[in-house]
């Protein structure tokens, strides 16, 4: 049986680099990608509903907004019911990015996936959202 974990591992350096290479051509850096999408699909959501919709921990999505407001990706508005919160909402840059990212991450995903069948796609789709739940404790 091979060394599945070695493998998730070279696959993940692999397809982080390849991620990193294909993103700084728009200003977006690894990770700040996933972010945009959600909020392509909602703008204004506080840190914590972007990190609650990604699964990932909130402290790791304001770091990431940090450096999306450097790169002029997103602004930070507090929110006008709760001055406690802050809002997440795309730049003009931001908004401009939305065709040619979600192209260059179809493009990467037809790329390192073209030696599979639409089959071994799917297997490989279901599989991982069965490790990731498995990991986060989840039900699958």
């Amino acid at each position: 049986m091979p060394d599945l974990l070695g493998l998730f591992t070279q696959a993940a350096k692999l397809l982080r680099e390849a991620t990193d290479e294909a993103m700084s051509r728009y200003g977006v850096r690894v990770g700040q990608h996933i972010v945009l999408s959600v909020l392509w699909d909602q703008d204004g959501l506080t840190p914590g509903e972007i990190a609650r919709r990604l699964g990932t921990a909130t402290p790791t999505i304001v770091n990431t907004a940090t450096r999306m407001e450097e790169a002029g990706l997103v602004v930070r508005k507090p929110d006008s019911a709760d001055a406690r919160l802050v809002r997440l909402h795309l730049t003009p840059h931001g908004r401009s990015v939305r065709v040619p990212v979600r192209d260059a991450r179809a493009a990467l995903e037809r790329s390192a996936t073209a030696t599979l069948t639409p089959a071994e796609r799917d297997q490989l789709a279901a599989a991982l959202t069965k490790i990731i739940a498995q990991l986060r404790d989840e039900p699958a």
